[in-house]
């Protein structure tokens, strides 16, 4: 979040609209850190609150846009690629369409709050031929809750929200640990199982062969 911050204190609100609008085309990065990241600088004073959020909300619903009319123009395209179809049979294709004109504008609202989903169910929408005026409906609904939630306890709560992101990188660390050190017993046991089941299918084939 630091490297963030030097570049959006050195393009401001350029730099916030760039952030999440790579943000929004799938780049590693968590739209809500920009978004934290402006309502810090606008707490700092680096920048104009009433001009930053809505930058932040132009910048996420610009990729948000992108994406879907990509997935309208182009996901036709890339659904007739064979690797695609191994995954996504013809059948499925119609149901999950039919899923989106049925409840695209739920679907659009929830995918937006939920890191990970939203680009691929933006990028649905417009494989599934979502009208464009109801996407954007949903996704700026969305958008007005999420955006200014997130911009809002960053610059009305800048101190703790560093010692949060301390405590949840700690967490991080630990989870990190404890997920290496489950699967490192995970195959530990898997091993001694095999290594288990080998040497009583040698002893059965022993006890065979020294058999009358």
């Amino acid at each position: 979040m630091g490297a963030l911050e030097q570049f959006l204190e050195e393009f401001t609100y350029a730099g916030i609209f760039i952030a999440l609008f790579l943000a929004g085309l799938g780049v590693p990065l968590p739209e809500e850190v920009p978004v934290l990241t402006a309502g810090v600088l606008a707490h700092e004073q680096v920048v104009r609150w009433w001009l930053a959020l809505p930058v932040c909300v132009l910048g996420v619903l610009s990729g948000d846009t992108v994406l879907y009319w990509v997935g309208r123009h182009w996901g036709e395209r890339v659904l007739a690629w064979r690797l695609v179809r191994r995954v996504l049979s013809r059948e499925r294709e119609e149901g999950m369409k039919e899923s989106y004109r049925r409840h695209g504008v739920k679907i659009v609202f929830t995918a937006r709050h939920v890191m990970g989903l939203r680009a691929a169910a933006f990028l649905t929408a417009g494989i599934a031929r979502v009208p464009f005026p109801r996407f954007l409906a949903a996704d700026f609904a969305a958008s007005m809750l999420g955006v200014p939630l997130s911009f809002g306890l960053a610059f009305f709560f800048t101190d703790q929200l560093e010692r949060i992101l301390t405590d949840v990188r700690r967490v991080e660390r630990w989870a990190l640990l404890v997920l290496f050190g489950a699967v490192a017993v995970f195959i530990a046991v898997r091993a001694w199982r095999r290594g288990a089941a080998v040497e009583r299918q040698a002893q059965a084939e022993r006890d065979a062969a020294g058999r009358p």
